[in-house]
């Protein structure tokens, strides 16, 4: 009996339950030394769980001419994906007929059987896990690539539907010695495969297209197609048919192609949208049987009046092309119907309307353009792997015009940069990155969307790396000219983005710079140079020790110029330097450190190879450094000019390499500015200054006591201006301070020591070492504290300036220091913020308020009115303000009746409104009154607008409009901005009266 292999079974293979390797965690080095003499079969041999891929690999050696076995028992190397028992047994459950591998018991059957086991190998290659990278493709030894993922694991994908789960690598890295294994959780199916059992189906499951369609899982889009345009009674009619049937993927770029509008067949929901779906379904169909052997060159009638689809030769095949630019592939031929038959295809073919309709919607941009175009992966994949922006560039608003090489254009390219180039990810240096970005850019022509009839022959075409492209045309078709011998040609032209225009050709365009960049390749860097030359093994040894990345710098692009001091150059620096500097070893502490990069990028030119021929005499060169080398030459020999009097000599001159151009000179060069160090190295720190001078003694015990680390502050490199105190004047401060201050140990407490330190660090200027000479009258200057302190210059003199009414003197001015400079001054500064929290402000009305319980519903009215009454009387003032009780207010609700509870029960407008007007009557503005000011019947004018009266007698009477008077119960609250007095009764308005007595 034919045994028929049922396709949707087989896209959805059950999951395969994790064989565990027979070599467990407790296999030693003798166990892995055995696998590895053997070969792949012998390992697969000698593993139970691979014992189906044993019999697979023998029962399809039954056939002819077929030796499996043989080949993978060869030298190789091989890459072989073993699928587990497991995962056999998965697959022959999912295949009806088939019980177990000896039922491939055929020719035919063991073809099938060979064409699975030979996707699972990769020849030529040992490619271990390691080895493998997040997207790469693999072409594998029966023909058709799989894909690696390496999220969450290592992934192999085949070409079943994306929906069906990639095999896992379960056991990776298995060394035999013709190559690796890696055991795998399923079995791979090759489009091949995928396409012979779909064929095998449809001959015996023969329905109508409409039932071919919904029994095709691939084809689940077509089928919700067909019924949401009405087509299902058609294309069950009688016919015949011939259907192109676009299979999900075709679909899924068709929506992606329509934008973001377009998310699945639903967004189809207008009249208009159906009717163009109809369109284009018809456009797919041909009223007449035509089986892959009636398939002829030429236009073919669709059921779309007026529409043709082509059918264009190619190959041994054809391909159907439609009213895009792109043609379709079929990808399986001859799926028979009762009506008809049908051939999958990988695109949805669109007439003339529907071009029409894409156009009318949003374009994609460049960047998306070629992400949803197959034959543009590489050329996205190189944008992204150049890491300069290119991507955010191409998706910007443009215009461009884009050179699109092809996937085998750059596989081309790899192919002829040699082996170090096996893939784009190998662009993985900042100079090869760099040199992938000059590429890509001769490729973008920026400020113009130049479409094919744009150009013209001869014309030329200044690109985003600057250097031209040229253009040819040839028998209609266009070319592009590059710096190489081959041009390129346009193989699809005038792809349309919202940002311009891609023209995809079949060549990488390469600039003469990028040309010249290759053939620089080969050379050396200049830090490769060094390390090779060992005269040069000093200046190697100075470059670690400085320990500033210089080694990394000068392995960098460049380009550099660099003056190279020989072996003796710095023997002989060494010996100048004293007892301190026997070794390079000795350049140990931060500063000295800091000496040895200075001298050495003193010896670089950034952004020039100058060659011995681009020096003349009397030339200043800048360096890394920033102060300038002199060139002078005498009879042809060369000489550098340092800031000494001593010249060095170009010993040997132009030594190129790939960064640049090395000269080797017999004297280590000095640079003023190292000069100018060497002499301050036997300065002391502003620390040791201070430590060393005895009427300094109480600022060092002062910082000390703070032990906030500001020993190790000014020991540091700086540079800093100190301003510091004698003793003297810490100890009129512990005077000023009090009794409980007899000493600096009596800042014992955390917050006495912060508040020494804000004192301390008030006297530190950061990142100047400012001489007397540097200060100027008037000036302020950024204390390390936060405040200013300010300079003020009498008669010479230099005062300075802080929060208090007397000055500093500066007794002792220009004290210099390794690290800085001291003005010893006297008397201790002291900063706004000391003196705030020695002498704490004064609080405003409002916040005075706040603190007295007793007016905390009056805080409350003021909130409720909502007028600004809190925001103005927190203002600079001054106010006098008449201050309510709160049994005041109580006594004021109480005879508003039972309307208001609470002061909670203004909350109209016009309440809010009126306990405004009341609460401004009690607010005298521009005066703060004593109560002391007060003369019996004074009127008093109010913020409100009404008066009041002052009556003074018992104490002292505020008399409002009503017949009682309230009593001050408590005068002369001082605040920041006025003065409150609190009274027992809310003052009352007219207003308020006539609400409170409405008979009269």
């Amino acid at each position: 009996m034919k045994k028929v292999v049922s396709i949707k079974s087989l896209l959805t293979l059950l999951a395969v339950v994790f064989v565990a390797w027979s070599c467990d965690n407790n296999d030693n080095n003798d166990t892995a030394k055995s696998l590895e003499e053997k070969n792949i079969v012998e390992t697969a041999i000698a593993e139970e769980a691979l014992s189906s891929l044993v019999s697979a690999l023998s029962t399809a050696d039954n056939s002819e001419g077929t030796d499996l076995i043989g080949t993978l028992s060869g030298a190789g190397p091989f890459t072989v994906f073993a699928p587990t028992n497991a995962a056999f047994a998965a697959l022959l459950q999912s295949l009806d007929g088939f019980e177990s591998l000896e039922d491939f018991d055929t020719d035919e059957e063991r073809a099938i059987l060979t064409t699975i086991l030979t996707y699972h190998v990769v020849a030529g290659v040992e490619a271990k896990s390691t080895d493998l990278t997040e997207g790469q493709t693999i072409a594998t030894f029966q023909g058709e690539e799989v894909s690696v993922s390496l999220q969450g694991g290592v992934f192999i994908k085949d070409k079943q539907a994306e929906d069906v789960q990639a095999a896992e690598v379960i056991i990776a890295d298995v060394v035999t010695n013709n190559g690796v294994v890696h055991v795998i959780d399923r079995v791979l199916l090759p489009q091949a495969i995928i396409d012979a059992l779909n064929n095998g189906e449809m001959i015996n499951e023969v329905g109508t297209l409409v039932d071919l369609v919904v029994a095709t899982e691939a084809l689940s889009v077509l089928e919700a197609a067909v019924i949401k345009a009405g087509l299902a009674e058609t294309l069950s009619s009688e016919g015949p048919f011939t259907v192109f049937a676009p299979t999900d993927d075709a679909f899924i770029a068709l929506l992606a192609v329509l934008g973001d509008d377009y998310n699945s067949l639903d967004d189809f929901d207008e009249e208009a949208e159906i009717a163009l779906l109809r369109d284009i379904l018809l456009y797919h169909v041909i009223a007449a049987q035509v089986n892959a052997a009636d398939l002829a060159a030429g236009m073919v009638p669709t059921a779309l009046a007026e529409n043709n689809l082509e059918v264009i030769a190619s190959g041994d095949t054809f391909v159907i092309g439609d009213a895009s630019q792109t043609d379709a592939n079929i990808t399986g031929t001859d799926i028979m119907a009762s009506n008809g038959v049908a051939h999958t295809i990988d695109k949805v073919l669109l007439p003339q309307s529907a071009i029409d309709f894409v156009a009318s919607i949003s374009l994609k941009n460049i960047v998306d353009t070629a992400v949803a175009t197959d034959n543009l992966s590489l050329l996205v994949a190189a944008l992204i792997q150049a890491d300069a922006g290119l991507v955010e560039t191409l998706n910007g608003d443009g215009p461009f015009t884009v050179f699109a090489p092809t996937n085998a254009a750059f596989v081309s390219l790899l192919e002829t940069l040699g082996e170090d180039f096996n893939s784009l990810s190998d662009f993985d240096t900042e100079a090869e990155k760099a040199l992938l970005v000059k590429v890509l850019t001769y490729h973008v022509v920026a400020g113009t969307a130049a479409f094919s009839p744009d150009l013209s022959d001869g014309q030329s075409i200044e690109t985003f790396q600057t250097e031209k492209v040229g253009i040819r045309i040839v028998d209609g078709s266009v070319q592009i000219v590059d710096a190489t011998e081959t041009n390129a040609n346009v193989i699809a032209a005038d792809v349309k983005a919202s940002n311009g225009v891609v023209h995809i050709i079949d060549k990488v365009l390469l600039p003469q710079e990028v040309l010249d960049l290759l053939t620089e390749m080969s050379l050396k860097t200049i830090v490769e140079i060094a390390v090779e030359t060992d005269d040069l093994s000093l200046l190697v040894e100075a470059l670690v020790q400085a320990n500033a990345s210089l080694v990394e710098t000068l392995g960098t692009d460049g380009p550099f110029t660099v003056f190279a001091p020989t072996n003796a150059a710095f023997v002989a620096l060494l010996g100048v330097l004293g007892d301190d500097f026997n070794s390079l070893a000795d350049f140990d502490t931060e500063a000295e450190k800091a000496l040895l990069v200075k001298v050495l990028t003193y010896h670089v030119v950034a952004g020039t190879a100058a060659f011995s021929t681009d020096l003349s005499n009397g030339q200043n060169i800048e360096t890394f450094q920033s102060e300038n080398v002199g060139i002078n030459i005498k009879d042809g020999t060369v000489h550098i000019v340092d800031a000494t009097e001593t010249n060095a000599t170009v010993t040997t001159a132009d030594v190129k390499a790939s960064n640049g151009v090395v000269h080797i000179i017999n004297k280590v060069l000095l640079p003023q500015e190292a000069l100018d160090l060497l002499a301050q190295m036997s300065l002391k720190t502003i620390v040791e200054i201070a430590v060393a001078t005895d009427d300094l003694s109480l600022l060092v015990n002062a910082l000390g006591q703070a032990d906030a680390g500001l020993v190790e502050t000014l020991s540091g490199d700086g540079p800093f201006t100190v301003f510091a105190p004698t003793n003297a004047a810490f100890v009129d401060l512990l005077n000023a301070l009090g009794n409980d201050f007899h000493s600096l140990a009596d800042f014992d407490t955390e917050a006495e020591k912060e508040l020494l330190v804000k004192v301390l660090t008030y006297h530190v200027v950061a990142g100047t070492a400012a001489f007397s000479t540097d200060l100027m009258d008037g000036q302020n200057i950024g204390t390390f504290q936060g405040e200013n302190v300010g300079v003020n210059i009498k008669n010479g003199t230099v005062h300075i300036e802080d929060a208090t009414e007397n000055n500093a003197t500066v007794v002792l001015a220009d004290v210099a220091a390794s690290n800085g400079v001291v003005h010893v001054i006297n008397k201790v500064l002291l900063p706004q913020e000391v003196l705030d929290i020695l002498n704490p402000p004064v609080p405003n009305i409002v916040e005075t308020a706040q603190s007295v319980a007793d007016l905390s519903l009056l805080v409350a009215a003021l909130v409720q009115a909502d007028a600004g009454l809190v925001e103005a009387l927190s203002g600079n003032g001054p106010f006098t303000v008449f201050a309510p009780s709160n049994a005041a207010f109580t006594d004021l609700l109480d005879a508003l009746g039972t309307d208001y509870h609470s002061l909670a029960d203004f909350d109209t407008a016009q309440e809010k409104a009126l306990l405004a007007r009341v609460l401004t009557y009690h607010v005298v503005s521009g005066a703060a009154v004593a109560s002391t000011d007060l003369s019996n019947h004074q009127e008093i004018v109010t913020v409100q607008g009404e008066s009041l009266f002052a009556i003074l007698g018992h104490g002292v009477q505020i008399r409002d409009k009503s017949t009682i008077d309230a009593n001050v119960t408590t005068a002369d609250v001082i605040a920041s901005n006025g003065i409150v007095h609190i009274v027992d009764k809310v003052l009352q308005t007219q207003e308020i009266v006539d609400i409170l007595n409405p008979s009269h």
